[in-house]
């Protein structure tokens, strides 16, 4: 019995082992699946910078977002949209929007965006507690970079 207990045990682990490998990669492939679902829409545009930067602000308020922080300086713009209502009563929906605004090239800045909604799920019951989803697939992505352009353009010719 005492014999049978060691080669019990190192079966076990020698089974367990490839289990472990398949199971890393299930994670990474999860992981993976995620990081896909976060990731921003990059644009680039032939103009410098801060100039980009004064078309987002212009394309983000004509589109109803309320600037919250950032500046032409650190190249950050962060606004919300209002807060409207949500799918169930008592909830409540907004959209925030983080853009990048970089260099690129000599004359070019390359622009970054991430929208996210923002559900409250009972705002009578529990105000504050919120959560954050990525949009992936909406038209607001493209609007809002068509915006941009449309401020660059109208900057160029007064």
């Amino acid at each position: 019995m005492k014999r049978l207990l060691p080669i019990a045990v190192a079966f076990v682990a020698i089974s367990f082992f490839p289990g472990c490998d398949s199971l890393s990669n299930a994670a990474d492939s999860v992981r993976e699946k995620l990081n896909a679902r976060d990731e921003p829409r990059v644009r680039d545009y032939a103009a410098p910078p801060r100039t980009v930067f004064e078309a987002v602000r212009v394309a983000a308020g004509q589109l109803g977002f309320r600037f919250l922080r950032g500046g032409a300086a650190q190249g950050e713009f962060d606004a919300v949209s209002g807060v409207g209502q949500g799918d169930v009563p008592n909830s409540a929906r907004q959209v925030s929007m983080k853009v990048r605004v970089h260099a690129a090239g000599e004359n070019g800045s390359e622009v970054t965006v991430v929208l996210k909604e923002v559900i409250e799920a009972d705002s009578a019951n529990h105000a504050g507690t919120a959560t954050e989803t990525p949009l992936r697939d909406t038209p607001l992505y493209d609007s809002f970079l068509r915006a941009i352009q449309k401020a660059l353009d109208a900057q160029k010719s007064p």
